[in-house]
């Protein structure tokens, strides 16, 4: 379900970017529109739900958690697209330790999840408490609504940067799908992201797995 969610997410993304001739119109609506059934999202639902599964769609009205998800991390998107000349979405490209290299020098591109991108943001800030204490709110909730704001306060400060990074919004959807689920699964989500956020790149994974065992 994941994965299905996540490829969708690519397909609308890559359908709005166009290539560099972005959907100026819909990426607007997006930026302003809070929520899918709102009346200024209207304007991206040709593109948005004419990619989603059926079984996703509303059969009463209200939202479906699918809808929820993929229209929030697209949203994010777009918030971060703004005024950007580069596409600032890419998939995560995951590789083994021995292929690192290879990858490396093949020049593949590979985005960050959104919080490795914050943790990247933190090292390189002179001063980290404000991004440390919108980080803090959202990992403080398990409130969907109280989550989507604090990450539109985030995209706020990611754009503002300016840095060139390159966000998987696809895997986003798919943490925000998720995180609906139940108390436990917003558990598991904050988790991951937390531990993204916070860990120190100057530890190694070998030392981390000697002192788990």
């Amino acid at each position: 379900m994941a994965n299905e969610i996540e490829n969708v997410t690519e397909r609308i993304i890559r359908q709005l970017y166009n290539n560099g001739n972005t959907d100026k119109a819909s990426l607007s609506a997006l930026r302003s529109a809070s929520t899918i059934d709102g009346y200024r999202a209207q304007k991206v639902w040709p593109v948005f739900l004419s990619n989603l599964d059926e079984n996703w769609l509303s059969k009463d009205g209200r939202a479906t958690r699918v809808e929820n998800a993929i229209f929030a991390a697209v949203r994010m998107y777009a918030l971060h697209q703004q005024a950007s000349d580069y596409c600032v979405f890419a998939r995560k490209v995951f590789v083994k330790k021995t292929e690192k290299k290879e990858k490396k020098d093949k020049n593949d591109v590979s985005g960050l999840e959104l919080f490795e991108a914050l943790n990247h943001l933190k090292q390189n800030a002179d001063s980290p408490e404000a991004l440390d204490r919108r980080v803090q709110a959202l990992l403080g909730t398990s409130n969907f609504t109280a989550v989507i704001d604090q990450l539109v306060h985030l995209m706020q400060i990611i754009k503002s940067k300016k840095n060139n990074v390159q966000i998987d919004y696809a895997r986003l959807a798919g943490d925000l799908y998720k995180f609906q689920l139940g108390y436990r699964q917003a558990n598991e989500v904050r988790l991951h992201w937390g531990e993204q956020y916070y860990r120190s790149f100057g530890k190694s994974n070998d030392n981390n797995s000697a002192d788990n065992k």
